[in-house]
């Protein structure tokens, strides 16, 4: 026995200007758009404006939202939400606005701390409508149940699961991915890699999350590196849309893995790109975790596009792993923890921290503090 959950999903080219439509399908008047300065430059968000006027809405705009969202960010969102007497969400961003939106609808209508609902099914109370317009083929948080918050005081990104912040309608429109650069495209895109990886070997995963993961893998390995060469390739930013939808799909559902807990642990210490971050763990944590899955892992590289019909498992989980590593070289991701700033210093309470996040649970393969250390040091 297994569930799934989805939002409404309206995917395609100019869907943008479907947004205040969508608000005022789910009952909306006043709405507060969540976003960020790179996404008001690029004038999306002017977009979304002229769309709820043109539905008949009013709205407003916070757009105080870093690239590691704060639980401050999101309490000042909240307070901006209420202060307006605002009945509906819009995020429209990458993960850190749409995650900002979502913990802003949580606060607004349960009150207390983001801390009281760290975890998985702590929310008690309905959320207003949410209105999710992704600008990055990325985060997948427009279609999860996700909302993922740094808790600025304990240096933690707080994980906050919950089917209540599944959004009511999801908004795709690749047309806004070509106003991305190659270094963002290619952290965003690493990620989608990430989440369908992760899902696809999570012990949580079901033959119905496994079709979106595996749809993920493929489109992401084959269309990642034109989208990142080329802003104006319209069939690759389509197809990394695509990709990043059904890999948000897949882990909203069957969860994620070890990259993803550490991730989350270094970016609550960190300013790096959460993309970055997973460019540099994922071929570390798949050659750990290899031996709890390999039949998946000789899938893994077939969808790939790895002959390895006349290998073993070993040899195809290998074929694997190294065709994460030579995609990260060729689109210029960061290699190594190192070079990004991290400190090895860090690594002892990363390691133990790491353990807590809700992430660690579906991961394939048993993990210790020790093995995680291990891990962060051959990232180094």
């Amino acid at each position: 026995m297994f569930k799934f959950v989805m939002p409404e999903v309206i995917f395609g080219s100019g869907s943008i200007h479907q947004v205040g439509e969508s608000c005022a399908r789910l009952g909306a008047r006043n709405v507060l758009i969540v976003t960020d300065k790179g996404v008001i430059d690029a004038g999306w968000a002017t977009y979304a404006e002229k769309s709820c006027r043109e539905a008949g809405l009013s709205s407003i705009i916070y757009a105080n939202v870093s690239i590691n969202p704060t639980a401050s960010e999101a309490e000042e969102c909240a307070q901006r939400y209420l202060e307006h007497e605002c009945d509906a969400l819009i995020g429209i961003g990458g993960g850190s606005a749409i995650d900002t939106a979502k913990a802003a609808a949580i606060l607004a209508t349960n009150g207390g701390h983001l801390r009281d609902y760290e975890g998985v099914d702590r929310i008690s109370k309905p959320l207003p409508p949410l209105v999710m317009v992704s600008t990055t083929a990325g985060s997948g948080s427009e279609v999860s149940q996700f909302s993922i918050i740094v808790d600025t005081e304990r240096q933690i990104k707080m994980t906050i699961v919950s089917k209540s912040l599944v959004p009511d309608i999801a908004i795709i429109d690749p047309d806004v991915l070509a106003t991305k650069s190659a270094r963002l495209t290619a952290s965003t895109g690493l990620d989608v890699l990430t989440h369908a990886i992760e899902s696809f070997v999570s012990v949580a995963a079901t033959p119905l999350t496994d079709v979106h993961a595996k749809n993920a893998l493929k489109l992401s390995t084959q269309f990642l590196r034109p989208s990142v060469a080329s802003r104006y390739n319209k069939e690759a930013k389509e197809m990394m849309a695509m990709a990043s939808l059904h890999a948000g799909l897949a882990f909203s559902n069957a969860i994620l893995g070890a990259v993803h807990a550490m991730a989350h642990t270094i970016g609550g210490r960190y300013p790096f790109l959460h993309g970055d971050i997973n460019a540099v763990l994922l071929p570390h944590v798949m050659e750990f975790n290899a031996l709890a899955a390999p039949v998946k892992f000789k899938e893994m590289a077939e969808l790939m596009g790895e002959d390895v019909r006349t290998l073993c498992t070993v040899a195809a989980s290998e074929k694997a792993i190294h065709h994460v590593r030579k995609l990260a070289v060729d689109i210029g991701a960061p290699l190594t923890l190192s070079e990004m700033g991290f400190e090895e210093s860090a690594i002892p309470a990363i390691s133990e921290i790491a353990l807590l996040d809700a992430c660690m649970i579906t991961n394939p393969r048993d993990i210790s503090a020790e093995e995680v250390t291990l891990l962060l040091r051959r990232a180094l």
